[in-house]
């Protein structure tokens, strides 16, 4: 499974001085979910694999910053001014540098992130709908996409994408396959999202595929790692028997 989108050029992290964290009205490292939140994590963790496959090699992409359910912060005089997407993505930022802020902070990040996306719920449906895509335009995320497991009995839609156009988004075309599978194209990451009886898929036009695997790539990379960390973990134990009985002799 390879991933997509390279060729970037990493912007440079402006670091603006330190952040209060004691000043925030919130913890930075935990988003306070509805009380129906454990609903969508089967979702999220599955789009999250996706994603990570496709654009981030499982994170060895240091150019692209992938995060779910953590806060951007688009006041910056006053970073309890915030939202936290389910998803969101960017290209062609620094995410090693991103990640010890714990905050998504556009001025220094240098841009917004370019993908943003809901999993609805029974309690935040109606916010994703007529709240969130007014802020996420003003931040400048170029796609806003809506995922309803349920059908569309909280988004009103089971799948839904917005391009940003003049402030606003501009509804993205969906197309119903003969399967009964719904997906529309996303011109920021290069595939289509599909809706498949209430499951999240991926498809790739260029080879008119779905994305499947992804969690066999990832065991796989795992297990791998595993055997190096105990390969080294044996050596170092040989060379530290070697010098004793080095100094023994």
């Amino acid at each position: 499974m390879t991933t997509a989108k390279s060729g970037f050029k990493m912007l440079p992290y402006r670091r603006q001085g330190e952040i209060d964290y004691a000043s925030l009205e919130f913890n930075p490292d935990r988003r306070d979910g509805p009380p129906d939140h454990m609903d969508q994590l089967n979702e999220i963790d599955e789009i999250m694999g996706l994603f990570r496959a496709r654009f981030t090699g499982f994170g060895v992409r240091p150019d692209v910053f992938l995060n779910r359910e953590t806060f951007i912060c688009y006041d910056p005089n006053n970073l309890n001014v915030r939202v936290s997407p389910d998803i969101y993505l960017a290209f062609g930022v620094d995410a090693r540098a991103i990640t010890p802020r714990r905050l998504y902070l556009p001025w220094e990040v240098g841009k917004p992130p370019d993908f943003a996306l809901e999993v609805a719920s029974e309690s935040t449906g109606a916010e994703d709908v007529n709240r969130k895509p007014a802020i996420y335009a003003a931040i400048g995320i170029p796609e806003y996409w809506r995922f309803d497991p349920s059908g569309g009995a909280y988004h009103g839609a089971p799948l839904s994408g917005g391009l940003l156009v003049d402030g606003a988004y501009r509804a993205v075309e969906l197309t119903t396959e003969p399967d009964g599978i719904l997906k529309g194209y996303s011109p920021v990451l290069e595939i289509s999202l599909a809706w498949d009886e209430g499951w999240p898929r991926i498809y790739d036009p260029a080879t008119g595929t779905y994305l499947e695997g992804w969690r066999e790539v990832w065991h796989a990379r795992q297990a791998a790692e595993t055997r190096a960390l105990t390969a080294e973990a044996e050596v170092a134990l040989l060379r530290e028997q070697l010098g004793q009985l080095q100094s023994e002799s």
